[in-house]
């Protein structure tokens, strides 16, 4: 009910104030951006590894994935994570414009069109005292917009950070695997279920695969990866 309500006021104070495009300022209505600043968002639409999401010739499994495959099924990214929506998602992130959140959730849900829809979402939870810092959830904010305009039922709450670790950002690749061990704890079972989590970026994935081993420890059958953007390094 609560949900609701904000929807409503945001709906309202949509209609009542004029909204520029939150990176040229020009007006554009109802929308976050403009016309042309959507057509310059960097979409995730070239042939890719169906595990992983990185760059793929002929949309085929990539040889990493093959060697040592994640405990992820596959990933679905809305946009790479290059100008200008990565300037945009730090901007979420960081400086709490949640309207980002809108714009990614509402691009990561246009791209879902056509896949077979998983019981669950899942958004990346952040540990208790990080949440408290930020005020705020990017990942939820954004499987919200998610839910909301597919029906998929949000599971914000039955996986636990547990462990308060290094930002990933700040390790070498060759470290985050380690970093992430043990993070995260389910609190219910998920026997069979097919569970899509969601986060804002995708860069090693070893936040998402430690958070997809945790979900399969506790029996999920299938578990994929939907971002708003993936970047083009592994």
């Amino acid at each position: 009910m609560g949900m609701q309500f904000i929807d409503i006021c945001t709906n309202i104070v949509r209609r009542l104030l004029p909204q520029n495009c939150l990176l040229c300022g020009v007006y554009c209505g109802q929308q976050q951006l403009c016309t042309g600043c959507l057509r310059d968002l960097p979409a995730h639409d070239f042939p890719c590894c169906p595990v992983c999401a990185m760059p793929s010739p002929q949309a085929e499994m990539c040889g990493a994935c093959i060697k040592h495959p994640p405990c992820f099924d596959a990933t679905l990214a809305a946009f790479t994570y290059a100008f200008p929506i990565d300037a945009l998602l730090r901007t979420l992130k960081y400086q709490g414009q949640l309207s980002i959140a809108e714009l990614a959730g509402e691009s990561l849900a246009q791209s879902i069109v056509g896949r077979s829809f998983p019981d669950l979402l899942v958004p990346m939870p952040l540990h208790p005292q990080r949440l408290k810092e930020r005020g705020f959830n990017q990942a939820t904010e954004i499987a919200r917009i998610v839910s909301r305009r597919t029906g998929i039922p949000l599971a914000s709450d039955v996986v636990l950070r547990v462990r308060e670790t290094e930002p990933q950002a700040s390790l070498p690749l060759a470290k985050r695997s380690k970093n992430m061990r043990g993070a995260f704890a389910c609190r219910q079972e998920m026997s069979g279920k097919h569970i899509a989590l969601v986060d804002d970026v995708m860069t090693s994935g070893a936040s998402l695969n430690e958070l997809a081993k945790t979900l399969k420890t506790v029996g999920a059958g299938r578990v994929e990866c939907w971002v708003a953007a993936r970047t083009l390094r592994g």
